[in-house]
């Protein structure tokens, strides 16, 4: 019997569909599994390719028990418990750079939908208003930027933000000056958290959640922005104290001013969240990776990675 791989979670079906085209391999690419449905292959599954919804944890190892290799993809693999994986013998890969240029996209565009309040403006025109002067605006020329963690996807919208002619700053202690200047003329490196956010104009985060991430921007980082400042969060939620910041919007005081968020840490965000209440915050649910150019990077990577490992026993851009 050929190793089923299964794909849960809203990757294009045709393009997995390949694998079992190819042979040796059993491919279950439906999207949207349910979990009952899901719970029903794990007893035969030898791979999982993952993105946020299917978390890969203790409970669900267990009835895996042939599970051999999980694919996140994405690049972030907080939603897998990687030692519990190494503890059965499970491998695990990501597909770094797949998402990066639409995360970074999605970055610069939520800073302009907060500048310019286009949210806001956009729901006056529905409910019949034309009230111009409601909606005052801020440009991005020649403003400070501070981009929090430099790599990929960081330093790819450092490189947009820098052609709207801003001064751009970032913090990421594994990034040396001299790097982060080929990757982006002119690119300053802060010496400390603190001094990015009292610095900057707008910020911008593009950190993995781990220990020293989770809670990065809590009430003491978020009150030593800079007054009238923005911040863009399409990283991941836990990194910022979501009850902090919508203290901070909500309390006039301009640090930050504005918010746009993409990712929370608990989603669905909660129809209750403060943060739906605020007119100053842009929110999407989770959209950074959401292109077509971007699915089918990562759909062209993952399938390359189940390929080598299954068809010819090597792992590709493994993690753990």
């Amino acid at each position: 019997m050929n190793p089923l791989v299964v794909v849960p979670d809203g990757m294009d079906p045709a393009r997995f569909g390949e694998l079992r085209a190819t042979g040796g391999l059993d491919v279950h690419p439906e999207n949207g599994t349910t979990p009952e449905a899901l719970g029903a292959l794990l007893p035969r599954a030898a791979g999982l390719v993952v993105r946020s919804r299917t978390r890969v944890g203790a409970g669900l190892l267990e009835r895996a028990p042939g599970l051999r290799l999980v694919v996140r993809a994405g690049e972030g693999t907080d939603t897998i418990d990687t030692a519990a994986c190494a503890a059965r013998g499970v491998r695990v890969a990501n597909t770094p750079g797949a998402n990066s240029n639409a995360a970074a996209e999605h970055a610069v565009a939520l800073l302009l939908a907060v500048l310019r309040r286009l949210a806001a403006a956009h729901r006056s025109v529905l409910e019949g208003r034309w009230d111009r002067a409601a909606f005052p605006g801020t440009e991005l020329a020649g403003k400070t930027v501070g981009v929090v963690g430099f790599g990929k996807t960081g330093s790819l919208a450092a490189r947009r933000l820098a052609g709207f002619e801003t001064r751009v700053l970032y913090f990421d202690p594994s990034v040396p000056e001299g790097g982060a200047r080929a990757l982006v003329p002119g690119a300053r490196r802060a010496g400390s958290l603190a001094g990015l956010l009292g610095e900057s104009h707008a910020v911008t985060l593009h950190v993995p959640l781990s220990d020293a991430t989770r809670g990065l921007l809590g009430e003491e980082a978020l009150a030593v922005m800079r007054p009238g400042s923005v911040l863009v969060n399409v990283s991941r939620g836990a990194v910022v104290d979501e009850g902090a910041l919508a203290r901070a919007l909500a309390g006039g005081g301009g640090r930050p001013a504005g918010a746009g968020l993409d990712v929370f840490g608990e989603e669905p965000l909660p129809a209750g969240s403060p943060l739906r209440a605020l007119p100053n915050v842009v929110l999407t649910p989770h959209l950074a990776a959401s292109t077509g150019e971007s699915q089918e990077r990562t759909a062209a990577m993952a399938l390359h990675q189940v390929r080598e490992f299954f068809l010819r026993g090597v792992l590709v851009n493994g993690v753990a």
